[in-house]
């Protein structure tokens, strides 16, 4: 498994913002028991589960303590941690976090060829059900395509899937690659598609025919915030992508907070973004299985 990262000498200072001390609360939803924030993030705390030393930001701590609090003033039961860039390969923190749940938590890793099969089956065995890849220019690029595939093919056994953060515009570049993957996909964050472009633009219309199309292809209804024109509330220019995308295939829809908003210059209230869910989905019955249903499906929650 890949080293653990050392620990910091010295307390650090953040480069990038950390949530509101404190969401509002859903005044638009009331979401059902065993909903699911299925994308969020641990960063931390520092002292005790450190940050790679090739991170590209530091980001305050915001571990399960102060998650777990969010989850109860939403009215969320389950999450899906999706191992975060500025903790590199070393997926201690997420691993913690998801321990704490008692079967309440699932994760997304981060993984290199260092991982033996060993370190694999123990991730399985501390409910982590996939792997993540970025393939977004200003946040790196696309990984090693060679090494892309031979992990791939490493967490097929396991029954896993491959989380794939994209720009919407580099779909179809990418088409070929996603034609080929042996295991089911979750597209990110609706692929960051601008909504000020509107939703006839090519790349949304791609992710569009994806999602309907591709029995394996999953997509998260999430970051309103990152998609919206200005990146502040309110969000409702991003509610037609949503709708779309559920009508599409409402049994591979997931919807997380993205907590604590990584590299946001802006924080969103989480509650603010819970209570698009009553736009995005007006079904009640739909929208439960899009928070309750569809995250059971994809990470076999007990």
């Amino acid at each position: 498994m890949a080293t653990l990262n050392p620990p910091h000498s010295e307390p650090l200072v953040p480069t990038v913002p950390g949530p509101l001390p404190e969401a509002s609360q859903p005044t638009e939803v009331t979401l059902p028991p065993l909903a699911c924030d299925a994308h969020c993030h641990v960063f931390g705390p520092a002292d005790q589960f450190p940050f790679s030393p090739t991170r590209t930001y530091t980001p305050p701590d915001s571990g399960i303590d102060a998650f777990e609090r969010l989850q109860q003033r939403l009215g969320l039961s389950r999450a899906v941690f999706v191992q975060a860039s500025c903790h590199g390969t070393d997926n201690s923190a997420m691993i913690d976090a998801i321990q704490r749940g008692d079967g309440r938590y699932a994760g997304v890793a981060m993984i290199d060829d260092s991982f033996t099969d060993a370190d694999l089956a123990h991730l399985h065995a501390n409910r982590v059900r996939g792997i993540r890849f970025n393939f977004v220019a200003h946040l790196g690029g696309a990984p090693d395509l060679d090494r892309f595939w031979r992990l791939v093919r490493r967490v097929e056994p396991f029954g896993w899937h491959v989380v794939l953060h994209f720009d919407a515009q580099d779909l179809p570049q990418y088409a070929d690659l996603l034609d080929a993957l042996p295991i089911p996909y979750v597209i990110d964050h609706m692929a960051r598609v601008p909504a000020a472009d509107g939703i006839e633009q090519e790349p949304f219309q791609r992710l569009l025919q994806l999602v309907a199309d591709d029995e394996r292809c999953w997509v998260k209804i999430s970051c309103a915030e990152r998609l919206t024109h200005g990146k502040v509330a309110p969000f409702d220019d991003v509610i037609p992508f949503a709708q779309a995308l559920v009508a599409a295939a409402p049994e591979r829809v997931l919807w997380g907070t993205d907590w604590p908003h990584p590299n946001m210059a802006v924080m969103p209230d989480e509650g603010a973004l819970t209570n698009l869910l009553a736009a995005y989905v007006p079904d009640v019955g739909l929208r439960n299985r899009i928070l309750v249903d569809n995250p059971q499906a994809l990470y076999d929650f007990g």
